[in-house]
């Protein structure tokens, strides 16, 4: 028959002719390219391959060919309104005591009920104190004919915002002011108090004097007595805004009353460097940049290296645990297999994801450094996630251990670790190439799903997971498509292509699929 098909004549006399024994047609039917014809074949897991090729070559060369890294900042200048001063009409009153005179807090008490009832005197602890009124809201305590003491209600401040004056020239500016006076004199020097309150000292600049109390924000800003007579005259206009220029430049002055504390906050408007947050797709940022000033793409391609690598790691670690616990389970049986599926039965009664997120909070307690809690949630999910696998070698092993190569491997005396992890678990690799491929696609989406909830991949390392996070927030998520749709789409295709590449591999190593 062989001589029969040698001297057989093709109908094409070009095309080369081979027996059944030739050994370039074994080579063409080997097992390896049957299968893999029968997965490129596939067209959905052709398109899944493809997909996952084109995911990781963005994720991993992109990264690096990028102009930014994961973590740097971008900044922008915008005109801001910060908290500059506060400003409150004083309607309580203020005490001083005179030079080495006491007049203590109960005694000033005493005072202001003697105040409210108008009279001229009081008596405390069988002392008398006499009250005299010194003019608007100003009065003076004396004991003995001696003034102890004074309490007013408009506030004397220099002009470089702080009181340098002392009691008795304290006490002639009130006494003046409040007996509306325009000019005095007092220890040789004269005074000039203008309608809004600034007083001349010899014809300079030398305080301010009335009932508004006025605070800066920061201790070492001075305000002026042209600042405050500004401030005053826009609150007496019912003005919300006023213009003021100095030594530093033009601004703009808001203010904004608080009608609870019954007082004014002054903001001023002012240049400030700022991080460019959630500015829009443009030239130097393609996708824009998130709440932190980063740039979105930069992030998208490490947040994919990461994602990726903690699904291949977590695969792993569950894979080899799973071969290691399977194989034995099912190469010896008995009180081994026993044992070892007691223990996966365990480990699926365990709530892992209540687990995770409660080892979560307490690396959050503890402060984690990012890097290790990353590695911490790649053993804790590889940790978890090995049963599966166990149970699945482990129904392939008993089958495969009562073939007859093992019988013939036992009788040649193999070692038993080299009986299981030679000749049994190789055999298993293509349901485990199977069981890895459709695992990455769920182990993927858990990571994201810890780093949304705030418990997996934490700053500065991005993921997929915690780049989509920023949708906690509703106007981020009306306003900003720009944050988390690209992330959530990177999410899907790659699920989606696992899976696809999964399915196309079982398809491949099935002889009994119909193609």
């Amino acid at each position: 028959m062989s001589e029969e098909l040698k001297n057989n004549t093709p109908d094409n006399p070009e095309e080369p002719q081979y027996s059944l024994n030739d050994d370039r047609r074994v080579k063409v039917l080997s097992p390896g390219a049957l299968v893999a014809k029968r997965f490129f074949r596939n067209r959905m897991a052709v398109v899944g391959l493809i997909t996952l090729i084109a995911m990781f070559i963005f994720s991993f060369v992109g990264g690096m060919i990028s102009p930014y890294t994961q973590d740097q900042l971008f900044y922008r200048t915008d005109l801001q309104n910060k908290e500059f001063a506060a400003i409150k009409v004083n309607d309580e009153y203020r005490y001083a005591t005179a030079p080495n005179q006491e007049f203590s807090s109960v005694v000033q008490a005493q005072a202001f009920l003697a105040m409210q009832k108008g009279n001229s005197e009081f008596e405390y602890r069988g002392t008398n104190y006499t009250l005299k009124k010194e003019g608007e809201n100003f009065y003076s305590v004396q004991l003995d004919g001696t003034t102890i003491g004074i309490a007013f209600m408009d506030i004397v401040s220099g002009a470089d915002g702080e009181i340098k004056v002392d009691f008795d020239e304290h006490f002639a500016i009130l006494k003046a002011y409040t007996n509306q006076e325009k000019k005095f004199e007092f220890n040789g020097s004269n005074y000039e108090i203008d309608a809004e309150g600034a007083i001349k000292k010899d014809g300079k600049e030398y305080a301010l004097v009335g009932r508004y109390v006025i605070n800066t924000i920061l201790s070492d800003v001075k305000l002026t007595n042209a600042f405050r007579e500004k401030l005053i005259e826009a609150i007496d206009t019912n003005k919300s805004e006023f213009d003021y220029s100095d030594e530093n430049g033009d601004f703009t002055y808001t203010l904004k009353y608080d009608a609870a504390n019954k007082m004014y906050s002054i903001l001023q408007k002012k240049e400030t460097k700022v991080f460019d947050t959630y500015a829009a797709p443009s030239k130097e940022h393609w996708l824009g940049t998130d709440r932190n000033g980063m740039d979105m793409l930069t992030r998208l391609m490490y947040g994919g290296r990461v994602s990726l690598m903690i699904g291949f790691i977590v695969e792993a670690i569950a894979t080899v645990l799973g071969v290691i616990f399977g194989g034995l389970a099912g190469y010896f049986g008995k009180w081994v297999d026993m044992l070892i599926m007691r223990i996966v039965d365990v480990f699926y009664c365990i709530p892992s994801m209540p687990i995770i997120i409660i080892i979560g909070a307490a690396m959050d307690a503890m402060r984690v450094n990012p890097q290790v809690r990353m590695i911490y949630l790649m053993l804790i999910l590889g940790f978890l996630g090995w049963p599966g696998v166990a149970r699945m070698v482990r129904g392939q092993i008993l089958s495969l251990r009562e073939q007859e190569y093992m019988t013939a491997a036992e009788a040649t005396g193999l070692k038993v670790s080299r009986r299981i992890f030679k000749h049994l678990v190789p055999n298993v690799i293509p349901q485990l190439i199977v069981s890895v491929t459709m695992g990455l696609g769920g182990t993927i989406i858990t990571e994201a799903t810890l780093s949304f909830l705030g418990l997996g991949v934490r700053f500065p390392f991005a993921s997929w997971g915690n780049i989509i996070n920023d949708v906690n927030d509703t106007y981020v998520l009306t306003n900003y498509w720009f944050i988390w749709i690209p992330a959530g789409i990177c999410l899907l295709v790659t699920v989606l292509a696992f899976n696809l590449v999964g399915d196309g591999l079982r398809d491949a190593f099935d002889p009994r699929m119909k193609r």
